[in-house]
């Protein structure tokens, strides 16, 4: 969390650490020695004896009150390695199926998340190989329900300066579990669901905190354990409907697991040099008068290694250096490496009809002038 930057587009952050795990996890099956490694140290799976059966039994439990889909999406003609196959199908119900099109994988993301996403991916990731992609999605009521005719316009304060107006629920006498935390200097409250299932919320008493700062001192199974038996309070909250996207290469390689990125051992996977070009994640949360609505996707996306590609098609530096002495014999800017051709305009590939005019050739060059 301390990791994901705010943006002016996004002010909100809203993750789903579960299904971002869940597809670690599943990565994980595919990797070995230090890749292995590197994944289950920031998996934490010494704090579970047998990760990946432990994460399995979580997931059974959860698909009590959420619905979790999971899917290997692989590109045709790929073959990964049916052990790889067998053990995501075993564990993590996760079926292979053949890619056919962007609008599959966002299709099959909108059904598992009851329609609450439906645009996952705006285009299919270049040399891919094999989605690892999860969906989950929760609805939940309130155990106490908000009266809609109670619900008024309010503000919410961004700091001490600005607000915002907003639709705010309210309640004079709201069962509620609530202290507050010397230490944060903050107050702890928690709404709960009909289900086994509780929104726990953490605000500072000062407008001016740091958030990201903020979050780092926190130990939401702590916070949840003190909670004290519930109270009538007087309620507002906001209601709102909010999205967050993001692509989390930089994050993970901040947390240290920038291996994954540049050269990660897959060969549990499929056989030849494997890469992870990107991790997708996709939150939505809505919160009115019955209660929650929360959706997410993570998807990991692995291509074939490759060579590098450089091609020289733009304006360049040169310079002939001999190797021993380094001394430069010739060097240069390149421009245009045709100069007598005419121009033609950025189009359609092959278009001779948008011509432009040559250059003069009396102009003088970088180079000190027209060649002879």
């Amino acid at each position: 969390m301390q990791n994901l930057e705010t943006t002016p587009e996004q002010p909100n952050v809203i993750i789903s650490p579960f299904s971002i795990a869940l597809a670690l996890s599943q990565l994980a099956l595919g990797a070995v020695n230090e890749t292995h490694k590197l994944l289950m140290h920031h998996l934490h799976d010494n704090t579970l004896p047998c990760y990946h059966e432990s994460l399995h039994n979580v997931l059974v439990h959860l698909r009590q009150d959420l619905q979790i889909a999971t899917r290997i999406f692989l590109r045709q003609g790929f073959e990964p390695k049916q052990e790889f196959v067998n053990e995501s199908r075993r564990l993590y119900d996760s079926e292979p199926a053949v890619l056919e099109s962007l609008e599959q994988i966002n299709n099959w993301v909108a059904n598992a998340t009851n329609g609450m996403m439906t645009d996952f991916l705006s285009a299919l990731p270049p040399n891919l190989l094999v989605m690892l992609i999860n969906a989950v999605h929760f609805k939940g009521e309130w155990k106490a329900r908000f009266d809609p005719r109670f619900t008024t316009r309010g503000v919410f304060y961004l700091d001490d300066k600005n607000m915002v107006d907003v639709e705010v629920m309210e309640d004079a006498k709201h069962p509620l579990s609530l202290f507050i935390d010397n230490e944060l200097d903050a107050q702890v409250a928690s709404f709960p669901f009909q289900k086994s299932m509780s929104l726990l919320v953490v605000m500072p008493f000062s407008g001016q905190v740091n958030m990201s700062s903020f979050i780092a001192k926190l130990n939401v199974s702590d916070l949840y354990n003190r909670l004290p038996k519930q109270r009538a309070v007087q309620v507002k909250v906001p209601k709102f409907k909010l999205e967050y996207a993001q692509e989390l290469r930089d994050v993970f390689t901040k947390l240290g697991l920038g291996e994954m990125f540049s050269n990660p051992n897959l060969a549990d996977m499929a056989d030849g040099p494997l890469l992870v070009s990107c991790v997708m994640h996709k939150s939505s949360m809505e919160i009115n008068e019955e209660g929650a609505e929360a959706a997410a996707a993570t998807t990991v996306v692995i291509s074939r290694a490759s060579n590098p590609i450089f091609h020289l098609t733009q304006p360049f530096f040169f310079a002939l250096i001999d190797e021993k002495t380094q001394v430069p014999i010739f060097m240069g800017v390149i421009n245009n490496p045709n100069p007598g051709a005419p121009f033609l305009e950025r189009g359609e590939p092959g278009n001779k009809d948008k011509v432009g005019f040559p250059i003069d050739k009396n102009q003088e060059g970088l180079l000190g002038g027209p060649p002879k």
